[in-house]
């Protein structure tokens, strides 16, 4: 076939950034069958910390990573590049798992932020992380005091990061007249996302981590020793981690109920430094607005503008379609969110766009445990478009697992499964589409002030008792 007909390969943003820097990496398939301590299928995030973080502790563990594709090129190499915390979520966390372990895992998520970024410097990561904290904004009157009683909640147990800012402070550090009120956050952070993945990547396997690419799981035997099978061999290994994240659903139908995929979607502009710098963008800090499915943005160190909207495309029957590997269908609905927040850059053209897809859970809290009781097999998924830096604390989580340690992580709210289920299909996806269309119509209202209709603020109330809305 003429290769002018074949149709290209699509490679997000952030991704193909980070391979133009590897001009001499090869991926490595498995071509024999192996043994092993430790399988991880599974090259993101979650996977490569969950390696480092066990070698960093046994050192003579025999660890091996399969990735379908490319390590970080799914949800780790295309998200938004927020590093942000759990501190908004206390108040379902306290729900969920009681008090103290709440509070403790605010603190988990803040610690996470700091022990990346020290990470990044020990192992020489170039991710661009800039650790200039997070604006949390309200965009119109409905929006405003939202933030008011998690900030209560934090107050009572002294691990409250964020500080009210004055209204003209917040729309000059936000670069926008938009916002309406801020709460700003020192612990957060962004950064290349696919950068990072490639770096944790190197650092495995400089640990002595052995990654094989271009190696997709086809079946999994759970006798034991546990038997990964790939397209050109066998694994056979003592421990085995499945982190796969939204690619979980489709070897074990019984999560289908668990997460809903749907889409979070980006656009990032040219270089535009100097018009960055009049509008106030100056720094790394990362913007999120107070919608039910909000908008993120921030800059970047070569001067782009990176803008995103969750929230959009709700895969039926939870299957990755092509939908999610190539640029946004979205665009025009990107294109008015950034006209409204940068009146001042219309005319500004997106140099490109992407589509990620999010695990999302019914709590909005990613969710760990044995697949089907086995003892040598452990997972983890959901973080429901909020898991940068929180895949740090699933590889701290899953490590203990595998090692079989009695301790904080191991002992934690999280690990306890699926904590409930969306309804089953076409049920599902009708409900979804239902209370999507239901939440825009009533944010566009909210946006021009005006009240929404009754129906369409009864239905969003779904996403939040979904977990939502609890502030990302």
């Amino acid at each position: 076939m003429d290769s002018s007909n074949q149709q290209k390969t699509f490679t997000p943003y952030w991704f193909s950034e980070a391979l133009a820097q590897e001009p001499n990496s090869y991926p490595i398939p498995l071509e024999n069958d192996i043994q092993t301590d430790i399988c991880i299928v599974g090259g993101g995030y979650t996977g490569l910390w969950t390696a480092i973080l066990l070698k960093q502790q046994q050192p003579e563990l025999d660890i091996v990573v399969i990735d379908k594709g490319l390590c970080g090129s799914g949800a780790s190499g295309r998200n938004g590049g927020c590093m942000l915390t759990w501190s908004t979520k206390y108040t379902s966390m306290k729900k969920l798992y009681g008090e103290q372990e709440a509070v403790r895992l605010v603190k988990a998520s803040e610690q996470a932020v700091y022990a990346i970024d020290d990470f990044c410097r020990e192992y020489n990561i170039d991710a661009q992380l800039r650790l200039n904290g997070t604006l949390y904004t309200a965009t119109n009157s409905a929006q405003q005091g939202g933030m008011d009683a998690v900030m209560a909640q934090l107050d009572k147990h002294q691990i409250n990061s964020w500080q009210q800012w004055q209204h003209e402070h917040v729309q000059q550090a936000a670069g926008s007249a938009l916002h309406r009120e801020g709460f700003f956050s020192p612990a957060a952070a962004s950064v290349q996302p696919a950068l990072l993945a490639r770096g944790l990547k190197r650092v495995a396997e400089q640990l002595g981590v052995k990654i094989y690419e271009n190696t997709p799981m086809e079946a999994i035997s759970t006798d034991s020793p546990v038997t990964i099978t790939t397209p050109n061999a066998d694994i056979f290994a003592n421990k085995v981690v499945l982190a796969l994240n939204a690619w979980m659903l489709e070897k074990f139908p019984q999560f289908k109920r668990s997460v809903v995929l749907v889409s979070s979607d980006m656009a990032i502009t040219e270089q535009i430094p100097q018009k960055l710098f009049e509008t106030g963008l100056k720094d790394g800090k990362t913007v999120i607005d107070s919608r039910i499915f909000v908008h993120y943005y921030r800059s970047t160190p070569d001067g782009r503008l990176m803008l995103g909207k969750g929230g959009n495309h709700f895969a039926f029957a939870n299957k990755i379609s092509a939908v999610f590997d190539q640029p946004s269908r979205y665009t025009p609905l990107l294109r008015q969110s950034f006209n409204r927040i940068f009146p001042s850059l219309q005319q500004q053209p997106f140099a490109a766009t992407w589509t990620g897809a999010s695990d999302r859970s019914t709590t909005g809290l990613p969710f760990f445990g044995h697949l089907n009781n086995h003892k040598d097999i452990v997972y983890g998924l959901g973080y429901s478009g909020n898991g940068v830096a929180q895949t740090w604390i699933g590889g701290q989580i899953l490590a203990s697992l595998v090692l079989e340690q009695q301790n904080q992580w191991s002992q934690c709210g999280l690990v306890s499964g699926p904590k409930g289920y969306f309804p089953p299909e076409p049920i599902r996806w009708i409900g979804a589409m239902l209370v999507r269309n239901a939440i825009r119509r009533k944010e566009t209202a909210e946006d021009n002030e005006q009240q929404p209709f009754w129906i369409d603020m009864q239905l969003a109330k779904f996403a939040n008792a979904a977990g939502k809305a609890d502030k990302r």
